[in-house]
């Protein structure tokens, strides 16, 4: 499975032949100034939350792609109202079966406003379950008990979690969220965009290795194999 990172909490997934995007943020970033935002590929598009920093260029690549946009009841009404038909939504706990495999959407303990400053709605963490693979993306959140809960759905072969601490989890209860869901190989995300979540990465890869799990951190505009 091709896992392509576009900066901060941005990645694309490619699942079962189509082309997922989570939580586009890319033009606003300066660290992600090398990416071309009109060559990245969409299929679908899936929101956690409604912050500017996950949102930012969803209508953009939406508009280009015709990407299906998944996304809580809130942020779906919001960019019907933009225009955008093209939405699938959601709420936590929920499941959808879509072509490419299985959603199941999660909670996660975070805030949510768009950035016009309406209601955003409920922050959400989503489980893939896809062919013979599954993953999580856990979106911004706190490290929460109600992690213990997902591999009685789907135990993933590999997480998407934050670890820039301050305004999520920080590396030691990332490293504690990866215990819950039975998961050894995590890829870290939003961490360094800016002076709120600047982390020393080697010393956040040393702490996960000392707790027997591996901390894959490609670079922006990377592509790895999980």
């Amino acid at each position: 499975m091709k896992f392509s990172y576009y900066g901060h909490a941005c990645f694309g997934v490619e699942c079962e032949g189509k082309q997922v995007l989570f939580d586009p943020f890319i033009s606003g970033n300066p660290l992600a100034k090398d990416i071309d935002i009109d060559a990245i590929p969409a299929d679908y598009i899936f929101l956690s939350h409604g912050h500017v920093d996950h949102i930012y260029d969803c209508e953009r690549i939406a508009t280009r792609t015709g990407a299906k946009i998944v996304c809580n009841w809130e942020i779906h009404e919001w960019l019907g109202r933009k225009g955008l038909a093209n939405t699938h939504p959601m709420n936590t706990g929920g499941k959808w079966a879509f072509e490419f495999g299985t959603v199941k959407t999660t909670a996660a303990q975070h805030s949510s406003g768009l950035p016009d400053g309406s209601y955003g709605g409920n922050p959400m963490g989503f489980i893939f379950k896809t062919g013979k693979r599954s993953f999580y993306y856990s979106g911004d959140t706190a490290l929460t008990l109600d992690m213990q809960l997902i591999p009685s759905f789907a135990v993933p072969d590999f997480a998407i979690m934050p670890i820039g601490d301050n305004f999520t989890m920080g590396v030691e209860d990332a490293a504690r969220a990866a215990q819950y869901i039975n998961c050894r190989t995590i890829i870290g995300v939003h961490y360094n965009t800016f002076g709120f979540i600047t982390i020393d990465t080697a010393q956040a890869q040393d702490y996960f290795s000392r707790h027997g799990l591996e901390l894959l951190l490609p670079g922006i505009g990377a592509t790895i194999e999980v």
